[in-house]
């Protein structure tokens, strides 16, 4: 069984290599209609849910939502109430 820590970090690798480009390429302003597009083509997110992840990333950073996933991981909630 993988630890919270090995899926995490696996989960950050597959990001990279999804949007690392994108990353790498910017000025100063990420395009974020780039970014949503990566996400629904390459990972399976549907438009729906590449737009909502962009906006958590964008509203709450990672500071809030490391800290989100710890808790989550802690109540055993994968999925949550909106069913993503």
């Amino acid at each position: 069984m993988m630890s919270a820590g090995d899926e995490l970090q696996r989960t950050i690798d597959e990001y990279r290599s999804i949007l690392n480009e994108t990353v790498q390429n910017r000025n100063d302003d990420l395009h974020w209609e780039l970014v949503q597009s990566k996400l629904s083509e390459t990972s399976g997110w549907t438009t729906e849910g590449a737009v909502e992840i962009t906006r958590l990333v964008r509203e709450y950073g990672g500071f809030i939502l490391r800290n989100a996933l710890a808790v989550a991981n802690v109540l055993n909630i994968e999925d949550g109430e909106l069913g993503y």
